[in-house]
């Protein structure tokens, strides 16, 4: 029989297995690599986006500041534009309301009363007086709760007091002014 010696060949097998393992590593390695530095540039590249939108919105958010800002002054002013507003429609509304309590104090005063001072604060009157006799601050409490424009008429203190040797009362009363809306004033026009 005939005797071949196969050893080198077996050898050279491994060394060809051995280098195609280690080109196989290589190849392996450098294909790691390779998907490292697409992953690590994919990544930076979203965080680079991510940054740029980031900056982005920041300057939005400080111009729409900027304009919240602006809106809410011109909320301010346009509440203060408004409060004044109501104030002058309120003088306008009020700017009748002496000449009528003056009026009806005219007509609702009877005879033999005198009245020393007439004090308004708002719609509240208060008056002080002197009177002939009881009978007569009643008279004028009727004709003030009768009265359109006045009503309430609230009797704080009466007094007997001698005046010119005669016999007197001195009071002091408060009452209201009725305000009368802008639709009742409209509809008498």
């Amino acid at each position: 029989m005939i005797r071949i010696n196969l050893l080198p060949h077996r050898e050279e097998a491994k060394k060809a297995r051995r280098e195609q393992f280690f080109i196989l590593i290589g190849l392996v390695a450098v294909l790691a690599g390779l998907v490292v530095f697409a992953v690590y540039t994919l990544i930076s590249g979203s965080i680079s986006n991510q940054e740029e939108a980031n900056s982005f919105l920041k300057r939005e958010i400080a111009v729409l500041d900027k304009q919240l800002d602006r809106i809410k002054h011109l909320k301010e002013q346009s509440q203060a534009l408004l409060s004044r507003k109501q104030v002058i429609e309120d003088l306008q509304r009020d700017r009748g309301e002496t000449v009528y309590l003056l009026n009806e104090m005219v007509k609702q005063v009877p005879d033999g009363i005198y009245l020393k001072s007439l004090k308004q604060d708002g719609l509240r009157v208060n008056i002080a007086g002197i009177a002939q006799s009881n009978a007569r601050i009643s008279a004028l409490m009727r004709n003030i709760d009768a009265s359109e424009w006045l009503e309430n008429p609230q009797l704080i203190e009466s007094k007997a007091i001698v005046l010119n040797s005669r016999r007197a009362n001195e009071f002091t009363m408060n009452f209201s002014l009725t305000r009368v809306q802008p639709e009742v004033e409209k509809v008498k026009k």
